[in-house]
């Protein structure tokens, strides 16, 4: 699907997102399907995610571009206080207070660029956090796939074994020669293998789920018990990718780097100092009043200028490459997921059904005589695998339903409230 006019027309118009933020409701909380998953699972989602150092860490930028907001919205210049005392043939003293005036406004420029950056991190905060949930998320079901690959590798084991045995008996008793049992001798030792193929893969598999769950064992890991539900449609999608919380990350970065240039240029403002002075000299009263402002000559700051222009303009590219591959991650997931979806739909329908009685059907059929021991074998390996790819689909359904929900900033609304009834 090609970009649409729309969304080349927001690009077109130097990100002008301000009319399709987050703060607009369009759609960042709201949830585009009805189904959820179970409070248990849910109850862990959040548990591991709020305990991450990585989201910890993502709070304390946060926290501190806060506290570096506060800051900017105090004034620019503290009062100077002077003092002076002379002693000669008349003792003189005197006292004195000045105050730098922000005549052009540079503490408004400090505030706009300090409110601009809190923004920003506010948006990848939650950009962070929705990342370390899909992670969570896809490494339990790697993990919860793994474990049943291993029990149908076990059970590949034990059909094998069995086949071998059965085909060694026959062997002896001449019923069999002896390429047929070897095949099948071949044919255990391969399930074998396969199973040692799975164990590892499981074992990576925990390791996945370990990096972000260290404090409880697999046994306590929830498994996927629901369904996903089928990706809903949606009738203007750049409405989901405008409301994502990177590209609002991107947004707040734009505005960050305009409000930096406007800071540059009132920089180029010199500020003039006013002194207030008071003393005593022998008999007589000192007032004065002192006057000076910097003249910038030798250096004027237009490099400055120029330099934040030329952020700016990489922080607009930026946001523009980023709106175009978040468009394109959000239509690709939808594709991968619908299609997957509806690959496991049409398995479940069809093919599990008549799946679950095969095994017994060949074994029957091959000690009856009915089908030679090679037939035997290439039907039972080819069961296994099925089960299997059925399996690898189940899994990539997952996966692609994870990824969708990333593209489209529904991961939290998938997950529901904090605290589920």
């Amino acid at each position: 699907m090609r970009i649409s006019k729309f969304l080349l027309a927001v690009l077109a118009a130097g990100l002008p997102l301000s009319l399709f933020s987050a703060e607009s409701g369009l759609l960042q909380g709201a949830l585009l399907f009805d189904m959820r998953p179970d409070p248990e699972l849910r109850r862990f989602v959040r548990s591991v995610v709020d305990a991450n150092p990585r989201l910890q860490a993502a709070q304390s930028a946060l926290e501190a571009s806060r506290a570096l907001e506060s800051a900017a919205g105090r004034p620019l210049y503290n009062p100077e206080l002077q003092a002076d005392y002379e002693s000669a043939v008349d003792d003189t003293w005197e006292i004195g207070i000045g105050q730098t005036l922000d005549w052009s406004g540079k503490r408004d420029a400090r505030s706009s660029v300090a409110a601009a950056e809190r923004q920003a991190m506010e948006a990848e905060y939650l950009a962070q956090r929705r990342e370390l949930t899909a992670a969570l998320l896809d490494s339990l079901t790697q993990h919860q796939a793994g474990v049943r690959r291993e029990t149908l590798a076990s059970e590949r084991v034990q059909a094998m074994s069995e086949f071998a045995d059965v085909a060694g008996r026959r062997f002896a008793a001449g019923d069999l020669n002896q390429v047929e049992a070897e095949l099948a001798t071949l044919a255990a030792m391969d399930a074998r293998i396969q199973r040692a193929t799975a164990e590892a893969e499981l074992a990576e598999a925990r390791q996945a789920m370990r990096n972000l769950v260290s404090d409880l064992s697999p046994e306590r890991w929830p498994s996927l018990n629901t369904e996903p539900p089928a990706a809903p449609d949606i009738d203007e999608p750049q409405s989901i990718v405008l409301a994502l919380p990177e590209v609002a990350a991107a947004r707040r970065r734009v505005q960050a780097a305009d409000a930096v240039i406007e800071l540059r240029q009132r920089l180029r403002k010199p500020d003039p100092t006013l002194i207030l002075r008071g003393g005593q000299e022998a008999d007589s009263t000192l007032v004065g009043i002192n006057f000076s402002i910097p003249l910038y000559i030798r250096n004027s700051y237009s490099d400055e200028v120029t330099a934040a222009v030329a952020e700016r303009d990489r922080a607009q590219q930026l946001a523009d490459d980023l709106l175009r591959r978040a468009y394109a991650r959000f239509i690709s997931a939808t594709e991968r997921y619908r299609l997957s979806h509806e690959a496991w739909k049409n398995w479940q329908q069809v093919g599990q059904p008549s799946l679950a009685r095969q095994s017994d059907v060949l074994r029957r059929l091959w000690e009856a005589g009915e089908i030679s021991t090679t037939g035997f074998l290439v039907q039972l390996r080819q069961t296994l695998d099925t089960r299997e790819n059925a399996l690898d689909l189940e899994l990539a359904m997952w996966r692609a339903w994870f990824e969708w929900l990333m593209a489209s900033g529904q991961v939290e609304a998938w997950l529901g409230p904090e605290n589920p009834s």
